[in-house]
């Protein structure tokens, strides 16, 4: 079974749409620090998803824990230079809908 971290508001219902994929999923309450993260099971994820880019550390923070760990960014908000080339995917909610970004990724 794929396993997700998800960090950040989710306002579009990509956690809800991963689950429906037969994904289990944990989110990250507050701040996504190490500390939040291995809490949320991120050694033994499959995916981070992260919808908020003010929290953009915790990418390298993941990959660090979990180097096999594939990184989405879901936010309309632009991700910053230091991070942009440690995520896998970046999607603008706005333009692509959770149930699709769910599908590819369960997919």
């Amino acid at each position: 079974m794929m396993r997700a971290v998800i960090a950040g508001p989710d306002e579009s219902g990509l956690g809800s749409a991963l689950e429906a994929e037969g994904v289990e999923t944990t989110r990250v309450d507050g701040i996504a620090s190490r500390p939040a993260l291995e809490d949320a099971g991120i050694h033994d994820a499959d995916l981070f998803v992260l919808t908020d880019v003010r929290q953009a550390t915790a990418i390298a923070v993941g990959k660090d824990v979990n180097p096999g760990l594939r990184v989405v960014v879901y936010d309309e908000n632009t991700i910053p230079e230091f991070a942009r080339g440690q995520a896998d995917l970046i999607v603008d909610p706005n333009l692509l809908g959770a149930d699709a970004v769910a599908e590819e990724l369960a997919g």
